[in-house]
């Protein structure tokens, strides 16, 4: 089975690793698992991402898919982009021949999650869509779990500029089906196991995969979220850890 498994409220938060998180992955691959890491952060690098994993003693060298790389798989091979996102967009951009720019007219405004979003790259973005540039966002999650407590996330700034614009937005990362594509890829055909601390994006890629879901209490959904969530889990646990050691003993 591939084992699907977020990162941010389940491996780690802010990098800092949920306790028991890199030996829980270390079971799995014993186990004779296939592990990968999709991840709606589309503001780190990929190199970035591994490294991170490895500082915790996590090997993932070409087993990360951001929604950063989603994004950039549904542009063309050379076209152009305004970059509205962090080095992670800019990355993944770059790695499909595809220009990046910072004003219009451009085929494309893609927007992820940064910590720079200002008024005029808000007005860069809006000029470009309203010249007719597609208008895409890495993800929608509303906010970013961190360490201490959640901050607007991806889905924030992006409500900010389809706003201005007057469009809606193409949505690359989980849950939707650029990024479960790249799952599929990287993965390999089902059964596959989604673990992640979101229904609405976890849960539904589990869901647009066909998987299992997992949903863990160590990021951005506790236990007292769960009634008011449309997806439901097929197993519930306190974090990662608690989730591979309840299904390895099944």
């Amino acid at each position: 089975m591939a084992w699907v498994i977020d990162l941010d409220g389940v491996v780690w938060l802010a990098k800092r690793e949920i306790p028991g998180s890199a030996d829980a992955v270390a079971r799995l691959r014993e186990a004779g698992e296939r592990v990968v890491f999709v991840t709606n952060n589309s503001e780190a690098t990929l190199s970035d991402q591994e490294a991170n994993l490895a500082a915790i003693g996590i090997e993932a060298e070409g087993r990360v898919i951001t929604s950063a790389v989603a994004a950039a798989s549904i542009l063309d091979v050379g076209s152009s982009a305004l970059l509205c996102g962090g080095p992670g967009v800019r990355e993944a951009l770059e790695a499909r021949e595809i220009t990046v720019r910072s004003e219009g007219p451009v085929d494309a405004v893609v927007v992820g999650f940064h910590h720079d979003f200002d008024y005029e790259t808000l007005r860069a973005a809006h000029r470009a869509v309203w010249q007719g540039a597609r208008l895409v966002g890495t993800n929608n999650d509303p906010t970013y779990p961190t360490s201490d407590g959640p901050i607007p996330g991806a889905g924030s700034i992006l409500a900010a500029v389809a706003t201005a614009a007057g469009v809606e937005p193409e949505v690359a990362g989980k849950p939707f089906t650029p990024m479960a594509e790249l799952v599929r890829e990287l993965a390999g055909d089902g059964p596959h196991m989604v673990v992640g601390d979101r229904p609405s994006t976890d849960g539904l890629l589990a869901a647009e995969l066909g998987a299992r879901f997992g949903l863990v209490l160590s990021g951005s959904t506790d236990g007292e979220d769960l009634e008011a969530e449309e997806v439901a889990p097929d197993r519930v646990a306190d974090d990662l850890a608690a989730m591979v050691a309840a299904e390895l003993a099944d």
